[in-house]
């Protein structure tokens, strides 16, 4: 068996210690415990060394203890001992996750809590999720802390929590805004990060733990949007338009002449993180009113495309919605700085094509299907009537299919 010894808010009980011939760990997990004297110890970088000479070890039937932290069955080296070894040779010993503690620590129930890592990954899906969502744990590592996370936070109003050496004398808590998180050095003691909207963070009662569940309805009636002369996506193309964007928790959506912003919203309903851009400031206004309403925070840039794109992050997708002679322009700017998809909706015929070379000239793969439906309406007499809506053209580009690294993985 391989023994996998939890550290942190409390030492390891010395007895898991006993008899070990291999002791596996960071420095500072080393450092804090008395190991046998007769027993090799092993600090850990690479993970492939250890791995082999654990196996060395346990083929003569030597004990092996792998010190870790918290509970390492939760983003910790239990995965990997498990796929190396088999989940039957491994006895873990939890202690209380650095998640755990560091909520417990602010008073905070997390079990409506979405923990993220960005340990060794990719900081940009741990800062969508904290964009998107009002209660989030953050795992940092090397290149991905609190200053980082806060340098891209500066636009929202949140509060990090910052959890360092806990368990330890040392231990520090902090609540700061994300500019001061960005303008500081905070070393390599760092436990976790606490991204907070504290007006949400309390939630409501749950009965499934993690993040709450998609909504049950999408492509919702115009009439659940507050909109200016019926100047919204109609939800016939909305639904199609959601379709082609595929929002999801971890990913960045721009919607581009957002209007009401109902695109904008829908994509937050369905987990991402989303930047409207509307260049009339009354429609600014209704956007804001729009995700308050459905309890979601998108946010809300005032200015016109394409000069208002340049200091946003890159998106995961692109709804462009709206009209005019720059349109073609604007396309071309989000086909190049989107990762995934483009989806464009135009009523001018004469737009397409020029649309479509925008999406095609970018390197995207390229569909589109001209909308025209037709809903039930009333009639005098209790009978009924099919009333046309206005046609509309969807064009959408998608990159050809690649690895992407998403919070499914």
């Amino acid at each position: 068996m391989i023994t996998v010894v939890g550290t942190g808010t409390e030492a390891p009980p010395q007895e898991c210690l006993a008899g070990a011939e291999l002791v596996v760990g960071g420095r500072r997990h080393l450092d804090a415990v008395r190991l046998p004297e007769a027993a090799e110890r092993i600090v850990l970088g690479p993970l492939a060394p250890a791995l082999d000479a654990m196996a060395e070890y346990l083929e003569k039937e030597r004990r092996v203890v792998v010190l870790a932290s918290g509970d390492p069955g939760f983003f910790g080296i239990v995965r990997v001992l498990a796929e190396r070894f088999g989940p039957a040779a491994l006895d873990v010993r939890p202690q209380v996750s650095s998640v755990a503690a560091a909520f417990a620590r602010v008073g905070l129930p997390w079990d409506d809590a979405v923990v993220v890592s960005a340990h060794g990954r990719d900081l940009r899906t741990a800062v969508n999720v904290c964009r998107a969502r009002p209660k989030v744990a953050v795992l940092t590592g090397p290149g991905a802390g609190p200053a980082e996370l806060g340098a891209a936070l500066t636009a929202h109003t949140r509060v990090l929590v910052v959890a360092s050496a806990l368990g330890t004398d040392d231990e520090r808590v902090e609540r700061v805004t994300p500019a001061e998180a960005a303008a500081r050095d905070w070393g390599t003691a760092v436990s976790v990060v606490l991204c907070l909207d504290e007006s949400r963070a309390l939630g409501a009662v749950r009965t499934v733990a993690g993040p709450a569940a998609p909504p049950v309805r999408w492509a919702l009636e115009e009439g659940e949007f507050t909109h200016r002369d019926s100047m919204i996506t109609k939800f016939e193309v909305r639904a199609l338009a959601l379709a082609r964007l595929g929002p999801r928790l971890g990913d960045l959506v721009w919607d581009v002449g957002a209007g009401s912003g109902s695109v904008a919203v829908e994509c937050a309903r369905l987990g991402a993180a989303v930047v409207a851009v509307e260049k009339a400031p009354d429609g600014v206004e209704r956007i804001l009113a729009n995700s308050a309403a459905h309890g979601v925070d998108v946010r809300a840039v005032h200015g016109s495309a394409p000069d208002a794109l340049a200091e946003l992050d890159d998106p995961d997708a692109v709804f462009v919605g709206g009209g005019g002679r720059e349109l073609p322009d604007i396309v071309a700017v989000c086909a190049r700085r989107a990762r995934r998809s483009v989806v464009v909706a135009m009523a001018a015929l004469d737009r397409v094509p020029a649309v479509r070379a925008a999406l095609t000239d970018a390197g995207f793969d390229c569909d589109g299907v001209l909308l025209q439906s037709s809903r039930l309406a009333p009639l005098p007499g209790d009978v009924t009537r099919l009333a046309a809506t206005n046609p509309v053209f969807l064009l959408w580009g998608a990159r050809n299919p690649a690895p992407h690294e998403g919070v499914a993985q």
